[in-house]
């Protein structure tokens, strides 16, 4: 149990927290409104994975097996990779941070570093010296990738240390500057349109761990009881919390201080540099560095490896499928065009939930109220067993899939392409739409399944890892092992 919760104090103590924080400050929120949203998006976030997660620690299955259970064996597949594309996506947001971190290291070193001559074009979005960092930290993180997690538990530890030492080092920066001042920061806003923005604020925070929701199982499959997990649903929503005020204090801070807010802590330290305050922003900056490193190992690279081993078992393995991830989230998805700015940054967050909501939400469904928690583990790996369905389709998820992200397509698209010419119902469907995807996904599977069951996959009782291992002959053998190797045949 003492294991999760230090993985969500790391993973939330970091520079995606404060930037989740300030940058909901950013688009016209105040800082009461803004830990109020993010406190409410993470307790929905907690539960979610909690709930998902149950699965993979009861049967010590991955996200890519439990799939197979509610959408058929091929189906899966199409859930599997938009999982594994957004895993991707999220590991260029993570390696553009890391640099970051590495360029606030350089300055620290080397303060000339900020007048290096950019010679890239304004339309790039990324400079010369961005650059440099950039590709700096890319090749650091390669050896990491094949070492494998497993064998970097000093690395979890170590950032789940200083990483709170730091957040609390800038709290305490910032009150000793502007003192309690950082409180009478206020929203911008008012009326119906607080409202909706507060309303689409909470839906991009809560589509940011949409992928955690969805692959749940790939973590909690490693827990030794069900209620191992339950910890989840406590340490989520406080050490969001946590961050929150820790970040709302510093951006409204740097409003007072520099007349704008900075919602990048680590833009805040490279001013450091120039004022004596050069050893401070370079350890902040290594201790966010090695957050960084650990967190897109474990949450997106580790995660996006699983889903294309599944996908192509026979040519990727977790190491191959760790560095096709890397290549392609650092390199081909470009980072630097998508956190050009607060707002741009919550629409990405927000963006790709439409998708992974109804995902969820039939999971989740398929488990609690079409199966009753009643699987069976050797089937789930058979191709021809009772999971495929018609054609290896299930056409109830399909439908309840559907209707889960179509009808937020009309505000979806207007956001992302910039075009003003929209329905004010759709924009304001898709502010909610984590909601609706969720919840449709959920509620017109269950009906499906209830109307026309599939009978076929129904089971008087569960059967459990432990079970097919006793037929293989191999009880002595951990059931996350044999789960794995299931996996690859």
């Amino acid at each position: 149990m003492h294991n999760y919760a230090v993985f969500w104090i790391s993973d939330h103590l970091s520079v995606s927290g404060f930037r989740s924080a300030a940058s909901v400050m950013e688009v016209g929120l105040s800082w009461q409104l803004a830990l109020l949203n993010i406190a409410l998006a993470n307790i929905v976030q907690g539960v979610i994975i909690t709930i998902n997660g149950i699965t993979g620690a009861n049967y010590h299955i991955p996200f890519s097996i439990q799939s197979r259970a509610s959408f058929g064996y091929y189906l899966s597949y199409v859930m599997i990779l938009m999982r594994c594309i957004v895993g991707i996506f999220w590991y260029g947001i993570q390696a553009w941070t890391g640099a970051e971190c590495v360029q606030s290291m350089i300055y620290a070193i080397w303060p000339s570093f900020h007048n290096v001559t950019n010679r890239l074009p304004e339309s790039a979005n990324i400079t010369t010296q961005f650059m440099t960092a950039y590709v700096i930290y890319f090749i650091t993180c390669l050896p990491l990738h094949y070492v494998g997690v497993h064998k970097m538990k000093w690395l979890f530890i170590v950032k789940s240390i200083t990483t709170p030492i730091v957040c609390f080092a800038l709290l305490g920066w910032t009150v000793h500057q502007v003192g309690f001042n950082s409180f009478s920061y206020g929203s911008t806003l008012k009326g119906s349109e607080l409202a909706w923005t507060f309303l689409g604020a909470m839906n991009s925070n809560i589509g940011s761990g949409s992928t955690l929701m969805v692959n749940a199982p790939d973590y909690s499959r490693y827990a030794r009881r069900e209620r191992d997990t339950y910890i989840t649903a406590i340490m989520v929503p406080f050490t969001s919390t946590i961050i929150t005020i820790i970040g709302v204090i510093v951006a409204a801070g740097t409003k007072i201080i520099y007349g704008s807010i900075l919602w990048d802590p680590l833009e805040l330290i490279d001013n450091w540099t120039s004022h004596g305050g050069r050893a401070a922003a370079f350890f902040i900056a290594f201790s966010f560095y090695l957050s960084q490193l650990g967190l897109n190992i474990a949450a997106n690279s580790l995660a996006s490896a699983n889903d294309l081993n599944c996908l192509f078992p026979k040519y990727i393995n977790i190491r191959r499928g760790q560095y096709i991830s890397a290549v392609l989230g650092a390199w081909a998805l470009t980072p630097w065009n998508i956190l050009t700015s607060a707002t741009s940054f919550l629409n990405f967050m927000g963006g790709y939930s439409i998708w992974l909501g109804p995902i969820c939400g039939i999971l989740v469904a398929d488990y609690f109220f079409v199966h009753k928690r009643k699987y069976d583990t050797y089937e789930l790996y058979n191709f021809d067993g009772m999971y495929k369905y018609k054609y290896g389709c299930n056409w109830r998820a399909l439908a309840a899939f559907t209707i889960g992200w179509v009808p937020l397509l009309p505000g979806f698209i207007p956001v992302v392409s910039g075009n003003t010419t929209v329905i004010v119902g759709m924009t304001h469907l898709y502010k909610v739409g984590f909601y609706y995807a969720f919840g449709s996904g959920m509620l017109t599977y269950t009906i499906m399944c209830k109307l026309w069951p599939a009978k076929e996959t129904y089971l008087p009782e569960p059967v459990y890892a432990e079970e097919t291992m006793l037929l293989e002959g191999m009880e002595n053998v951990p059931v996350q092992i044999v789960s794995e190797a299931m996996l690859e045949k």
